[in-house]
């Protein structure tokens, strides 16, 4: 077979471009939904045998589902099947199946999240409102649905898995999930060995451990926290996703310059993630941002918004690390926000306050939070800016740097021109209200400095009644 030679990340560098040949006694397709773009290399006259189906999963908050209990039915509205399940510490709910065209980057709609939560409704009590701002994160993927080339019936789609040997010798699995991938790669490896006669044993991926498991233990986490310093909760998490291996993150994890924890600094506040899992990640072959947020942690799926604002420093600790250049440090911050904007659904968050103008509040609610507004706007400009709510802010000692300061205002600011309108303001807190986005940190920024200010107000003398 004939390769074009491509640069990776981390690799040394190497002309992209140059073609050379690879031999080897076997190739084996497991390309996925991209099954037939390469079968049809191998002969172009072949027939399709995979249907990509659009699988669309949301993550709401973990109150939605038990610790230890979770929920499938297999007969929904419309025939799909429909889950919501524990997932740390939040809650995984899906799915959608149609068919889609086959692209690396799938993105979900905002009616597959509608579908998914209207679902989600009929299973709850009525008292419990399933808002659309509770949904943190929101991706689709896609199944590679296929039908057995050696089958008569051509039109039956298999949900499992097929193994099927082209007349040149390449060996295809296609189909198939992910709770049976150690059977489906011993059935292809199997196939691969009597078709072409290869040297091997028998397969022993049964019993087989999986890196750092040998070593975990259900209180292998108590010593992370005697041996190290660990806070109790980013313990467990290093030793139920890295086993034995948790030993060497928390030798990467830096001081923290506190009594307690000793190590361990965490990326995001609610999150146990740290930073210590960042330099691990490059020495498991993370190479880029969207490597660290979506393939080695989870934070990109588990909430958006915590992601985006912990990548600064995951690139900045990745730069450092793999010595980047100040542009591709930006080349790598801009790539992520657009990973988690189209395909881990930020967009479809975004656009809960962009897809209508309407502004649904009372009168008594206008006024309200016109009020809250210009204690910021003291100038009565029409606008605030972050010099303005720090100015509010410093003045009853809430300190907040400006770069976080900015990208709370930027999440409101929708014709991006570096300040939120009264008319944004009004627009945020009506989408709010309707529970269309989730309360917004600069919704309760605003209304926490109101309260501080309210209660260093002098008393009326007038309203007390003439004083003491």
């Amino acid at each position: 077979m004939t390769f074009e030679m491509t640069t990776f990340p981390c690799a040394p560098s190497l002309p992209a471009g140059q073609e050379f040949d690879v031999r080897a006694k076997c190739v084996i397709n497991a390309t996925g939904p991209f099954t037939d773009s390469l079968r049809k290399m191998d002969d172009q006259k072949t027939a399709n045998i995979c249907q990509p189906s659009a699988g669309v999963h949301i993550v709401i908050p973990g109150y939605y589902s038990p610790d230890n209990m979770g929920l499938l039915d297999p007969a929904t509205s419309d025939g799909r099947v429909i889950f919501f399940l524990p997932w740390e510490k939040m809650t995984i709910a899906g799915t959608t199946d149609s068919p889609t065209n086959i692209t690396a980057h799938p993105i979900p709609t905002e009616d597959d999240i509608t579908f998914i939560l209207n679902e989600v409704r009929n299973y709850l009590s009525p008292d419990v409102e399933v808002r659309r701002g509770d949904v943190l994160a929101a991706w689709s993927g896609i199944r590679p649905l296929v039908t057995d080339p050696n089958s008569k019936d051509t039109q039956s789609i298999c949900r499992n898995h097929i193994v099927n040997v082209s007349q040149s010798g390449m060996v295809t699995i296609a189909g198939g999930k992910w709770t049976t991938y150690r059977s489906m790669a011993e059935e292809t490896l199997d196939v691969a060995i009597q078709t072409h006669g290869l040297e091997a044993s028998a397969s022993k991926t049964v019993g087989l451990v999986l890196e750092g498991g040998r070593d975990w233990s259900p209180t292998l986490y108590i010593r992370l926290v005697q041996d190290y310093g660990l806070e109790n909760e980013v313990a467990q998490h290093l030793a139920s996703t890295y086993g034995g291996k948790a030993f060497e993150v928390a030798k990467m994890a830096q001081v923290t310059g506190k009594r307690w924890p000793i190590v361990g600094k965490r990326l995001v506040s609610e999150f146990p993630y740290i930073e210590g899992e960042v330099l691990y990640a490059i020495k498991e072959y993370a190479c880029t941002a969207i490597d660290v947020i979506a393939r080695r942690t989870r934070l990109g799926f588990l909430n958006v918004q915590a992601a985006d604002e912990a990548l600064p420093r995951i690139v900045e600790l990745m730069g450092k690390a793999l010595n980047w250049t100040s542009d591709r440090k930006t080349d790598e911050l801009e790539a992520a926000r657009k990973f988690l904007y189209y395909e881990m659904g930020y967009r479809t968050r975004s656009e809960q306050l962009t897809k209508t103008s309407e502004i649904n509040l009372d009168y008594q609610e206008v006024v309200r939070y016109k009020n809250r507004f210009h204690k910021f706007d003291k100038e009565s400009k029409g606008f605030i800016t972050t010099v303005d709510v720090q100015s509010v802010l410093q003045s009853i000692n809430i300190q907040i740097d400006e770069n976080s300061l900015h990208e709370i205002l930027s999440e409101v600011d929708l014709n991006k021109n570096g300040q939120v309108e009264i008319d944004e303001f009004l627009q945020l807190m009506s989408a709010v209200k309707k529970g269309q986005v989730s309360d917004s940190r600069l919704a309760i920024l605003l209304k926490t400095a109101e309260e501080s200010l309210d209660l260093r107000a002098p008393v009326s003398v007038d309203r007390s009644g003439g004083g003491v």
